[in-house]
This record gives C-alpha cells, sequence and structure tokens, in this order.
C-alpha cells in the first residue's frame, strides 16, 4: 500500500508520498509548493532514511518537508 499526505501552510504546502525501497522498507518523497503572484516554485527530494514502517515514512517526510520550508523562509538555504 501507498500513503499519502498534504499539508499547508500559507503559500507553501509540504506533499508526501512512500514507496517500497529496494531491500525493504518504505522510503518518502518530499515535494514542497509556494505559491505567489511572482510564479510558483516546486521542489521535490527523496528523504535520506528507509522505514520500517510506511507511517513513520510519512510521517518524518512531512516533517522534512516543513524543516525545508522553514530554512527556505528564513533564508537559511537557497534553491
Amino acid at each position: 500500500m501507498t500513503l499519502s499526505a498534504n499539508l499547508q501552510e500559507g503559500t507553501w504546502s509540504v506533499s508526501v508520498r512512500t514507496n517500497e525501497a529496494r531491500g525493504g522498507g518504505y522510503q518518502s518523497t518530499i515535494f514542497v509548493k509556494h505559491s505567489s503572484p511572482g510564479g510558483d516554485f516546486e521542489h521535490g527530494f527523496h528523504h535520506a532514511t528507509i522505514f520500517a514502517s510506511e507511517r513513520e515514512a510519512v510521517l518524518e517526510g512531512l516533517r522534512e518537508g516543513m524543516t525545508w520550508i522553514a530554512l527556505k523562509t528564513n533564508r537559511t538555504i537557497a534553491v
């Protein structure tokens, strides 16, 4: 089974999809999006960790996406 989840905070959103990892476990694919009048920004990446359960993978994926947004909005990282 594949789990997915979505969170939205203001003009930012995070979507996560889990996939079975090669060799067992689950990996998160994380998508962040920012909507603005100047144009939309989207970025997707895989969580580096393989998780034992899909529940863990989706929760950690959402947490990682929200952390990424915090770093981006505080201008700690630039992409």
